[in-house]
């Protein structure tokens, strides 16, 4: 389905609407002065672990354990580089990284 300009526009300025409105509302309603309600804090503490577990579950959901040439041994690997190299250097951007080129180098060379 191809767009006109005007709906590229709009629809741009809708998406732009969207990011600045969900950027900018924790400020609102969260000012400096004032204590952040301790529902929010425990949220803040527990989201994002779950959120990547919730992940983890979803890159693995369609790998052949007891199937095919690999049995998800690829995936086993780079996981436990992934959880290596965040133990060992505490950043995520390298160990997100690091876990995607081993991946991917085990995917094409894996027999």
């Amino acid at each position: 389905m191809c767009m006109t300009p005007v709906q590229i526009i709009i629809m741009t300025l809708a998406l732009a609407a969207g990011v600045v409105i969900t950027r900018f509302t924790p400020f609102l309603f969260f000012r400096e002065n004032k204590k952040v309600p301790q529902a929010v804090q425990y949220l803040g503490s527990v989201l994002p672990p779950a959120i990547l577990g919730l992940l983890i579950v979803y890159c693995l959901r369609n790998v052949a354990w007891l199937r095919g040439a690999s049995h998800g041994i690829p995936e086993i690997i780079a996981i436990l580089c992934i959880c290596g190299l965040h133990t060992w250097k505490r950043n995520s951007l390298l160990s997100i990284a690091g876990g995607t080129v081993i991946y991917m180098v085990l995917l094409h060379f894996w027999n």
